[in-house]
């Protein structure tokens, strides 16, 4: 049934501050947009990286992938603040307890 709300749109960008990238998602990650926000974060050269997913609706198997292949890429230099539905599909998959996950 159509709610009449337009579909979240996409998107991700980059903002460098210094030698610490911000990266803030919206929109649906999956499996059409998930190497976009690996290569977003993947573009600038970058010591940290805050991955900014509270605007994400949406979140599938391919965007784990992406998620995991950054955590190991930049292990120890990773924050991923997620939104309640990351929380949840990242807990179901077995990686709620990853340090790199903002608690809060």
């Amino acid at each position: 049934m159509d709610q009449g709300g337009a579909p979240p749109v996409f998107s991700a960008r980059a903002e460098i501050d210094g030698e610490h990238l911000h990266v803030v998602v919206t929109g649906e990650v999956d499996m059409a947009t998930a190497d976009t926000m690996l290569q977003t974060a993947l573009r600038e050269p970058a010591n940290r990286i805050t991955l900014d997913l509270r605007a994400v609706t949406f979140f599938d198997s391919a965007a784990i992938h992406a998620l995991v292949r950054l955590s190991q890429q930049f292990s120890g230099a990773l924050t991923v603040l997620p939104s309640r539905q990351v929380r949840r599909v990242l807990e179901i998959s077995g990686l709620g307890d990853q340090t790199w996950l903002d608690p809060v």
